[in-house]
């Protein structure tokens, strides 16, 4: 790969201020230096991590005027001599320069390859090369914090000390191999139960995190949930600032979830409108409504529980937590109490017998703030910066494939079956976090990945 020299735009295709196309290989430099024109001598001379103005001439002919910045391997992105050239951001300019470069030898770089190139050089591992994807297509600020904190070594920290805990498992056991013929037992039956259950646990918890990584990243599922009529379609709509469910006074009008995603402050929440939770009806459409509103809770990290003010009772409240409760998984979630048609009602609030409502009127949007701000500071609460999250769909696989591996380990190891048994599933272990890190990986895998980035990157 490394014999020969790619080129490829660094920025998007149309008309902007600048466009950025990139070169990186041996020859980086000496094929750019064919091409720049200066009264202050040639890139080859010029000192590593500079920008150079100049004019872009090829066959005599100027092209543009343009900064040349150089890069020195091993100093630069890819680990190899790199040079950018920026220039007027005409599509013109640009593809003329590409066949320029590419008639002077270098050759059309593939998607992703600049930062394959990066990996192949020891630049970055392979969970850190496919945060660079995941950073360029970040569309919320939750999913960019996951990517920069992967990206900066985060979760090869978490793969690291996890690697740490199999290698000394590991070592317990082959020690012991090393001396099965003559019937001696060095490894604390133990110490190794106790590595196993570590082991399990850091995987599992791990995988654990994966869920709250694709809710964060898709956008925070916030489930809408109430009884017929108390509101729920309205207030979808008043927080979306648009009409996006039906509003009627006919009980029982929403028959199926409706789902929007609106970004507040950099986060994304996915908001879904539930049918009303009733106890009994006779209506199989209605019904069917019902059990998606409990799936849909199931599915939610934030459950807004809406109430009508001028007609709901505590204890009503009370059944419906309890029927909640019954039908659907309500662990780990976080339950928003909205007293809603506060414009409507006269109310008290011992009434209600549950900490903090918040008082709304969602037809007349009033306090519908207080809602946004409590969404928020369930948003914020969350210790991302210093938790490793799981986010990416091949890790996850991979690691739930490592955990088998060790329940595997685990399950020899209580049967009391030879060592080598337990010793092959821990070795398979280390296997599988090599897949994620790159230390163990295959073409066919690499270019699996890098084929899902753009061209210039």
């Amino acid at each position: 790969m490394n014999n020969y020299t790619i080129v490829a735009p660094a920025t998007v295709k149309g008309h902007s201020a600048i466009g950025i196309i990139r070169l990186s290989g041996k020859n980086a430099i000496e094929i750019a230096d064919k091409t720049f024109h200066s009264n202050k001598g040639n890139l080859g001379n010029k000192e590593p991590n500079t920008a150079n103005f100049g004019t872009f001439v090829f066959e005599n002919k100027i092209i543009d005027e343009c900064i040349f910045t150089i890069f020195h391997a091993p100093a630069s992105y890819t680990g190899e001599n790199m040079v950018e050239i920026s220039h007027h951001g005409s599509p013109f300019i640009q593809q003329s320069i590409l066949l320029s470069l590419i008639a002077l030898g270098a050759k059309t770089a593939e998607e992703g390859e600049f930062t394959k190139r990066a990996f192949l050089n020891g630049k970055l591992n392979l969970s850190q090369a496919e945060a660079v994807a995941d950073i360029i297509a970040a569309e919320n600020k939750l999913s960019h914090d996951f990517a920069m904190q992967q990206l900066r070594g985060g979760y090869n920290d978490t793969l690291k000390n996890l690697r740490t805990e199999l290698v000394s498992l590991c070592s317990l056991l082959e020690l012991e191999l090393d001396f099965s013929e003559e019937d001696l037992t060095f490894a604390n039956r133990k110490q190794i139960k106790e590595a196993l259950l570590l082991v399990k646990q850091q995987i599992s918890d791990l995988l654990h995190t994966f869920s709250l990584g694709n809710a964060f990243k898709k956008g925070v599922p916030v489930a809408i949930v109430g009884r017929p009529n108390s509101g729920k379609s309205t207030l979808l709509n008043t927080i979306l600032n648009e009409q996006r469910s039906i509003v009627s006074d006919i009980a029982g009008t929403t028959r199926d979830t409706v789902e929007e995603v609106m970004t507040i402050d950099g986060y994304d929440f996915r908001f879904i409108d539930t049918a009303g939770i009733r106890q009994t009806t006779d209506n199989k459409i209605e019904e069917e409504g019902i059990k998606r509103t409990f799936q849909a809770i199931n599915n939610a990290k934030i459950i807004l529980y809406l109430f009508d003010l001028a007609n709901s009772k505590s204890n009503e409240l009370s059944e419906d937590m309890d029927t909640i409760n019954e039908n659907a998984d309500c662990k780990g979630k976080k339950f928003i109490l909205i007293g809603n048609k506060a414009d409507l009602a006269q109310y008290n609030l011992y009434n209600f017998k549950f900490d903090n409502p918040i008082m709304v009127s969602a037809l007349e949007k009033k306090n519908i703030d207080k809602i946004i701000a409590a969404l928020l500071k369930e948003v914020e609460k969350e210790d991302l910066e210093n938790k490793t999250i799981l986010t990416n769909a091949r890790h996850y696989e991979i690691m739930n494939r490592a955990l088998t591996s060790v329940l595997s380990a685990e399950e020899a190891f209580e049967k009391e079956l030879p060592t080598d048994l337990i010793a092959t599933d821990i070795r398979t272990v280390l296997h599988y976090i090599g897949e994620i890190t790159g230390e163990i990986t295959n073409e066919e895998i690499l270019n699996n990945i890098f084929s899902k980035f753009c061209i210039g990157k």
